[in-house]
């Protein structure tokens, strides 16, 4: 406790040498009246001196009365300031008719550290935060009392009823040291609800209807995230939607009339009893629209989509009216993405005969508005032109809620801020000037990335070491003082990776400039690439650095942002040209050992992509992506027979160790003209590379309830030839299984992931068992994700997942039915220092190929995926 006291001693002696003076100075003493000379200021606190006396309003050389009004008033200051737990005046002496007064004080402890136990960590610092117990504030009672009263009422909303704070204050020199500690006991839960007066609506219905109040049962794997505790908010939220329910089947009239909670300390469980009044069912008679200027009749009924006759639905009704989606098709939005900021529509009934209701629509239009002053802050790394020119609202153009809608998922995809606090605020709305200006907030987070891992895969020890800046500044490289430590802020990107083991090293730079020439949104994209492979026996792990194989490779590309058919399209080309060299490099993918190849192929890919601005944790939207990948008919042209090339084969194959094959596919020694003939002509089949591609993909991603998503995705992949005589190219085919993380592979081979399946496992083989890719694949995948936190220091998700895929090799083989199935659970860890971390553990339902029982588990490590 801290004692409050107020004391006022006036003690008063007079010296003096005749009766006269002591008899004037007791003539003042009787009156009170003295002038205030000064003010001794006395007692434990960390203020000055003179401090302190301005805060109690006293002044040398005024006149006060003692005891008088003077005093309280200052001893009122300084107690309301909270500062102090005791204030006490004191006489010093007085000298004619001044007087010297002592102020005694005692200031209140400040906090000098706080600890918060029986919560986790996470919630220790918001719960700091929000009770304000910073370091350096004053601890008083009314601080202590509001502080557990806060934390105690936190958590009963919570659903823990029970949770006791007991708050202890230790003295730490001349401060405390506060400790906070938290008993939350065990959440409420739900033992029954109960319900009365419904007729129309069953009791399952009903709560059914109630999507976060749920009675405690048996587990439910069916309820994974939906279990029984009682939580008051959201508990009065579900009464609102029983009422809801009801307005969806007609019951325009129906309402809780009471509802009970009884609560159960030794069960720590709650009964729930609540009454229904139902009322009558209705129908919507005659919609009219009245102040439509802009829009037909004809043009809103469209988008309101209700005719006269129908069951009466108020839920639907204001869902067409404004829909608290952001991107909904209702007639606010109607209006408000051709400019109506200002417009104002509401349902009015007018007219309720028997069992059908009247309505007009009474719209206010409004001036149109535009956009006036547009800043953006919150940005300290990123220049403003690279936010600029991501933004969809400029000034002078007409309001467009859809287009600030675009522009948050826009800046959201660039990475460089925190998706989840963008955001736009709209200011100084003025219909007399139809302007509106919208200042843009963000946050910014860390947009380089580092990637560093190890681990074992084809046989041997890989290490991969990569960076990459997504923020980069080119054009400052050469700038000493840009170096903070890199030239950071101009939304380019610079990629740059190494990989190597025992037996292979790959090299990689990239580099992206998304908007070049700085004028419209064309990104500008190039790669270059070196990789080497030495030859490497898997059974003995006998590296041969004398027969090699080598690519080295370039990339050059544009993609542009269309108009049309809408804002998320964006085309793009590109054109890569690759040099494959083998040196005595011979194995069962190549049927030469000595030689080269040249693959030059021209890629085309249409996109529309609009999943939700968290690109880390999309909530919604799709993404769709069709592209074209092809080489030069050269066998149309060069005027060669490849059918009487391939009859002046000599042998079959090569197998795995390097041993020639004969047409029967049998050993053979005898190498002499005919091997160096046959080298020559699979030299000359594979001189340039020639085929085409064509994928397809479609992501979308549906928000089933508050942040569960569903993930639904579909891929197709189809590789052929231009000349069935000539062959498929060995390169660029796909390999399905598995992580979907390529690693070493060198021959440009596409790596589809099925979890659930050793990597690459399921794609086709020769008749000697190694691996050849396949042409045809196809996969499905539906994956349900929850997220722990989305917070800019780390965005941490959970799924579950069935997948199903398969591959062929060629259309005489493809079955879009004969799948591999799996399915099974993983974690997500996004940290923008190290990109997208994962785990999964797939359980594979069907055999792999040549085998007969189930593969089983496999578990699966992500490291730098995409999302």
């Amino acid at each position: 406790m801290f004692r409050r006291s107020i004391a006022l001693f006036i003690g008063i002696l007079f010296f003096a040498t005749t009766n006269s003076v002591f008899a004037q100075d007791a003539a003042r003493l009787e009156s009170g009246q003295y002038i205030l000379a000064n003010i001794a200021v006395t007692g434990k606190m960390s203020y000055n001196e003179q401090t302190v006396v301005t805060f109690t309003g006293l002044e040398k050389g005024q006149s006060i009365n003692v005891p008088g009004e003077e005093i309280s008033a200052a001893i009122k200051k300084l107690w309301k300031l909270g500062l102090f737990s005791d204030v006490n005046f004191y006489v010093d002496r007085i000298q004619g008719d001044s007087i010297y007064l002592e102020l005694a004080i005692n200031e209140l402890p400040k906090i000098s550290e706080v600890r918060i136990q029986g919560v986790k960590k996470g919630k220790q610092e918001s719960l700091i935060k929000d009770t304000g117990l910073t370091k350096g504030k004053v601890v008083n009672e009314n601080l202590l009392t509001t502080t557990k009263n806060y934390i105690e009422n936190k958590y009963k909303k919570d659903g823990f009823y029970n949770t006791k704070v007991a708050i202890n204050v230790i003295p730490d020199s001349n401060a405390v040291k506060m400790v906070v500690n938290i008993d939350k006991g065990k959440k409420v839960k739900i033992k029954s609800i109960n319900f009365t007066g419904n007729q129309q609506l069953s009791n399952a219905k009903l709560k059914k209807a109630m999507k976060d109040t749920k009675v405690k049962a048996f587990p439910n794997p069916l309820r994974i995230f939906k279990s029984s505790k009682f939580i008051e908010d959201k508990y009065n939220a579900d009464l609102a939607n029983i009422v809801n329910k009801y307005k969806e089947k007609g019951y325009r009239d129906a309402r809780v009339t009471s509802d009970t909670v009884v609560y159960n300390p030794k069960k720590n469980m709650v009964s729930i009893d609540i009454n229904i009044e139902e009322g009558h069912k209705y129908y919507f008679g005659d919609i009219k629209y009245l102040g439509n200027t802009v829009y037909t009749n004809q043009q809103l009924n469209q988008i309101l989509g209700i005719k006269k006759g129908e069951v009466y639905n108020g839920v639907l009704l204001q869902e067409r009216i404004a829909d608290p989606k952001p991107d909904a098709n209702d007639i606010t939005n109607l209006y408000q993405n051709n400019g109506y900021l200002f417009s104002n529509i509401n349902a009015v009934e007018v007219k309720t005969a028997n069992d059908t209701i009247d309505f007009e629509i009474r719209i206010v239009e409004g001036p149109i508005a535009y956009f006036n002053r547009i800043t953006v802050v919150g940005n300290d790394k990123t220049n403003d032109r690279v936010i600029y020119r991501e933004l969809a609202t400029r000034p002078g153009q007409k309001w467009n809620k859809e287009n600030v809608i675009n522009t948050i998922r826009e800046l959201g995809a660039l990475g460089f801020f925190d998706a989840e606090t963008i955001r736009p605020d709209v200011k100084n709305p003025d219909p007399a000037t139809g302007t509106v200006d919208v200042e843009w907030n963000v946050t910014e987070k860390g947009s380089s990335q580092i990637e560093l891992q190890g681990g074992y895969g084809g046989g041997g020890f890989i290490g991969t070491l990569g960076l990459s800046f997504n923020n980069f500044s080119m054009r400052n490289i050469f700038k000493k003082d840009a170096y903070t430590p890199l030239p950071m802020g101009d939304g380019q990107k610079l990629s740059l990776r190494l990989q190597g083991s025992t037996y292979f090293q790959t090299y990689s730079l990239s580099f992206t400039e998304p908007w070049f020439g700085g004028k419209k949104p064309i990104q500008l994209f190039s790669s270059l690439s070196h990789s080497k492979q030495f030859l490497y026996n898997y059974s003995s792990s006998d590296v041969d650095r004398d027969r090699s194989f080598t690519i080295s490779s370039i990339t050059m590309g544009v993609s542009k942002r269309l108009s049309q058919p809408d804002f998320y399209m964006r085309l793009s080309h590109s054109l890569t040209f690759q040099y494959y060299d083998l040196n005595n490099y011979n194995t069962g993918l190549f049927t030469f050992g000595n030689g080269t190849s040249k693959n030059l192929a021209y890629t085309i890919e249409l996109t529309r992509d609009n999943r939700g601005r968290n690109p880390i944790y999309p909530t919604y939207g799709s993404l769709f992506s069709l592209s074209f990948r092809t080489t030069f008919p050269y066998s149309w042209v060069n005027g060669i027979d490849y059918a009487d090339l391939q009859n002046q084969a000599q042998y079959k194959s090569v197998d795995s160790n390097g041993n020639y094959l004969d047409a029967n596919g049998n050993p053979t020694s005898v190498l002499g003209d005919a091997v160096a003939d046959q080298a020559k002509i699979d030299q000359k089949r594979f001189n340039w590379l020639e085929y085409y591609k064509v994928k397809f993909k479609a992501d979308t991603y549906t928000k089933i309830a508050g942040d569960l998503v569903l993930r639904s995705l579909g891929e197709f992949g189809f590789m052929g030839a231009y000349n069935s005589e000539r062959g498929l190219v060995p390169f660029e085919r796909f390999y399905v299984g598995g992580d979907g993380m390529a690693n070493y592979a060198l021959d440009g081979r596409e790596v589809i992931q099925l979890r659930g399946y050793p990597n690459q496992s399921l794609s086709p083989v020769d008749e000697n068992g190694t691996q050849i890719g396949a042409t045809i694949y196809n996969k499905f995948t539906l994956e349900m994700r929850y997220p722990i936190t989305l917070k800019p220091q780390a965005s941490i998700y959970g799924l579950t997942f069935l997948e199903a895929g398969a591959s062929y090799d060629g259309f005489k083989n493809y079955n879009p039915f004969a799948l591999k199935r799996s399915a099974g659970f993983g974690l997500r860890v996004f940290m923008p220092a190290f990109g997208l971390l994962g785990i999964d553990f797939g359980y594979g339902f069907d055999p792999l190929p040549g085998y007969q029982q189930a593969n089983g588990w496999e578990t699966h490590f992500i490291i730098g995926q995409q999302f």
